[in-house]
């Protein structure tokens, strides 16, 4: 997934919210049924794939590499619960994930593009006096895959969690669960720092170019990304 950047940022914003990396998945959601007997193994295999694309995401510094780490975690996490054979809340994640996670994808192009092809977040820094709507656009996606409450994230992935309480669970892996969301927090929040609020390095010249179509694209996606969670669920 990583690697899956170096393709263009929209086809990137495509694979990663809705194409390739969901395709396994949705496979497995419609077979579900044949799953049933290695619960365990699903159920491990989405747990490790979540700790260890947290880590990463946490020492990363590539914009685009932090986000496709991020894809890796929520495909860990649906993996994780369809080990508790839940495919129809699994579904409703993977369409609200899609949502913000491709106007993510696109707002970290917009910002890439404005940088000249600048990805190092320890550069980039104090947007929010440069192109105010993309960074709003950005923050606010970012909110919402953390989960954060009454956006489109937060209906599905903490109804997700709840539910995961009602069954009788080894407390390590809940324990693991709940360590592993507080670092995705922790790595959403320092994105938002340092593209928002961090002094960068160095200030490369700027292509900043308010293009209208662009903006009119990412407004439909970010209004989506708010009310798609309360409006299906």
């Amino acid at each position: 997934l990583p690697a899956a950047i170096a393709a263009p940022t929209p086809v990137s914003s495509l694979v990663h919210s809705s194409t390739l990396v969901t395709a396994g998945v949705y496979v497995i959601i419609r077979f579900n049924f044949i799953f049933t007997k290695i619960t365990l193994p699903l159920l491990i295999i989405g747990l490790i794939t979540l700790l260890l694309a947290r880590i990463n995401a946490i020492f990363e510094f590539d914009l685009k590499k932090i986000i496709a780490f991020s894809t890796l975690r929520q495909l860990g996490l649906i993996i994780h619960i369809l080990a508790y054979q839940l495919p129809n809340y699994v579904f409703f994640h993977l369409i609200s994930h899609a949502m913000f996670k491709s106007l993510l994808f696109l707002c970290s192009g917009i910002i890439i593009h404005f940088l000249i092809n600048l990805q190092d977040i320890r550069l980039i820094g104090s947007l929010i006096y440069e192109s105010l709507l993309v960074i709003i656009f950005f923050n606010y996606s970012n909110l919402s895959l953390c989960g954060f409450p009454f956006l489109s994230g937060f209906y599905s992935k903490d109804l997700i969690f709840e539910i995961t309480l009602n069954f009788l669970i080894n407390p390590i892996i809940i324990t693991l669960i709940y360590f592993s969301i507080s670092l995705t927090i922790f790595y959403s929040f320092r994105l938002i720092f340092y593209l928002t609020f961090n002094i960068p390095h160095s200030s490369p010249i700027t292509l900043k170019k308010d293009n209208i179509l662009i903006n009119f694209s990412i407004f439909i996606l970010f209004i989506i990304s708010i009310i798609f969670g309360n409006l299906i669920n």
